[in-house]
């Protein structure tokens, strides 16, 4: 049942001094309610920004958030349980760092260049002596990591050193290089490719981005590209999603990036406005119809123009009409040839559910903080031990999950057996949250967030809380 104006959940845009917005109100049109916006401006601001969103009484709010405020805003969330952020901290944790989509890669199993990351230098220098070259060098953390001009080619241990001597970056992180023919741009919403282009690097050099002299096109992205750039969406459980996959000259296929955080075309934020209008009414505003490959009839329209037209719309394909042209337009598609609407059943857009619990908590992966440096010219840290050390190739990488992993019958039988909560209360619960590992989460961090449920008091959750405490215990014995 479409949602009325008053069941509309209220919107929020979360706005940063002198950061570039994605969002504005003219992306969203036709949102018949009042969209606030609340901008964070930096330093002691944590406190005063929830209160602004306490007092705007936002249910939603919307926005990126910078390397540099990702671990503030994964406390601001805490303190505001009731607030779905989209993308949720959890889909950003790859917008943090290099090091974090490798973490990401790794969990998942997803495709990349075989990656190092070191916090202790002695110990990394001690790999750079003996391990094979070319490797690639990269900034891990930081604000203006963008464009190519922190990424370097090493040839020898004697480059290597002197970059690192030079650059000081800190973890040290570096990859095998792999020779690529290029690399392809995925954007996506609810899971679907809307854009993609290729990246090729001028004669002679490795670099592909545009910026260092990189051309693009956007003929004929592989089945392999696509098919891996929806995989890793649905990984990140992202609203919209950009993926940089390398197209190695081996015939494979491999991530380099991936983030919420990309430019994109006006109209492409658009199709996303309109996409969360969509996902966050039940139904009552229209999904975007985006058909596959719609880049390619798009990239041949100067990009001067693409930077101005709004609202594009495209209809279904219908037999009934216009059947001269679109029935009998085929593309050649992995292993034959297909009819380009048949690949709209094949990458559905999807309804991307809130999350409510934490994936990423920072107390276990804020390496940046927990191993920071003591002293830039000395690049020590002092607080690291050997043993505390992430491990820097991933292997034997222990489990992420630090909740019970529970069924859905485990679970009722738990909360079924605290005193006033019965089977329909449980069936709200279910129905509030969705996935038993959801409620799992919510359970584990943010038990007020049941208030919202009707039926739910303080005092039944305190005793959600005692019970839920003891189930764990005996899971301990």
């Amino acid at each position: 049942m479409a949602l009325t104006n008053k069941q509309l959940p209220k919107l929020g845009f979360l706005y940063l001094d002198y950061v570039l917005r994605f969002f504005d109100h003219s992306n969203f049109k036709g949102w018949p309610n009042k969209i606030e916006t609340v901008t964070y401006h930096w330093g002691n601001d944590k406190k005063r920004f929830i209160k602004e969103v306490k007092r705007k009484k936002i249910d939603v709010l919307i926005g990126n958030v910078p390397a540099t405020a990702y671990e503030t805003f994964r406390e601001i969330a805490r303190e505001l349980p009731e607030v779905r952020f989209i993308p949720s901290l959890d889909t950003q944790f790859s917008n943090k760092s290099k090091e974090n989509v490798t973490r990401f890669a790794w969990k998942y199993n997803l495709p990349i260049p075989k990656t190092y990351i070191y916090y202790n230098r002695p110990n990394a220098d001690k790999f750079l002596q003996k391990t094979q070259y070319p490797k690639i060098v990269k900034k891990s953390y930081g604000p203006s990591n963008y464009g190519g001009y922190f990424v370097h080619k090493v040839d020898s241990y004697s480059e290597a050193r002197a970059l690192f001597d030079e650059k000081k970056y800190h973890p040290m992180y570096f990859q095998d290089f792999v020779p690529m023919e290029a690399d392809i741009r995925v954007m996506l919403i609810g899971h679907k490719p809307v854009c993609a282009f290729w990246r090729r690097a001028p004669e002679g050099e490795w670099l592909t981005n545009t910026s260092q002299g990189g051309s693009m096109d956007y003929n004929d992205v592989p089945k392999s590209v696509l098919d891996l750039a929806v995989k890793v969406s649905k990984a990140a459980k992202a609203e919209y999603w950009a993926c940089d996959v390398a197209y190695g000259k081996d015939g494979k296929v491999r991530i380099l990036e991936c983030a919420t955080a990309f430019a994109a075309f006006p109209y492409i934020r658009d199709w996303i406005g309109q996409y969360l209008m969509w996902n966050l009414s039940e139904g009552r505003f229209r999904k975007p119809h985006c058909p596959m490959f719609n880049w390619e009839e798009l990239g041949k329209i100067d990009s001067s123009l693409l930077r101005t037209m709004r609202h594009i719309a495209f209809g279904k394909y219908n037999s009934s009409y216009d059947g001269a042209y679109f029935g009998n337009k085929k593309k050649m598609y992995g292993e034959g040839a297909v009819y380009l609407h048949e690949l709209d059943e094949t990458y559905k857009m999807y309804s991307v559910d809130r999350r409510w619990s934490e994936e990423w908590p920072s107390e276990k992966w804020n390496y940046q903080d927990k191993f920071s440096l003591n002293n830039l010219k000395s690049m020590k840290v002092p607080n690291l031990k050997n043993e505390d050390a992430p491990n820097p190739t991933g292997e034997d990488m222990e489990s992420i999950s630090t909740t019970p992993e529970l069924t859905k019958k485990e679970l009722k039988n738990v909360l079924t057996s605290v005193k006033g909560l019965g089977d329909k209360k449980f069936n709200k619960i279910i129905n509030e949250l969705g996935k038993t590992q959801e409620v799992v989460g919510v359970l584990e961090q943010s038990p007020s967030i049941l208030l919202n449920i009707k039926g739910f008091t303080k005092q039944l959750i305190k005793k959600v809380e005692t019970k839920w405490e003891e189930f764990k215990k005996s899971l301990e014995k």
